[in-house]
């Protein structure tokens, strides 16, 4: 019974960790895009680049630590 939920939960939490991961890798290439077509980017622009950066190598290395599958 106890144990049931659990699996459930895992599942729940592994799919919501995959979807928050895959839109900070879009966040990230979005800012990087953006920097890398202006001549000369802002200071502002540039700490929303490292910030999406930073977002999404911690979620990717909770990933990584613990075992997520994915569901195809």
């Amino acid at each position: 019974m106890f144990f049931r939920r659990k699996g459930r939960l895992r599942r729940e939490f592994d799919e919501s960790l995959l979807e928050t991961l895959d839109g900070l890798r879009q966040e990230w290439e979005r800012q990087r895009n953006l920097v890398d077509k202006s001549v000369e980017p802002s200071l502002e622009v540039l700490s929303h680049l490292y910030l999406a950066e930073a977002k999404y190598f911690y979620v990717l290395k909770e990933a990584k630590k613990r075992p997520v599958k994915m569901l195809k």
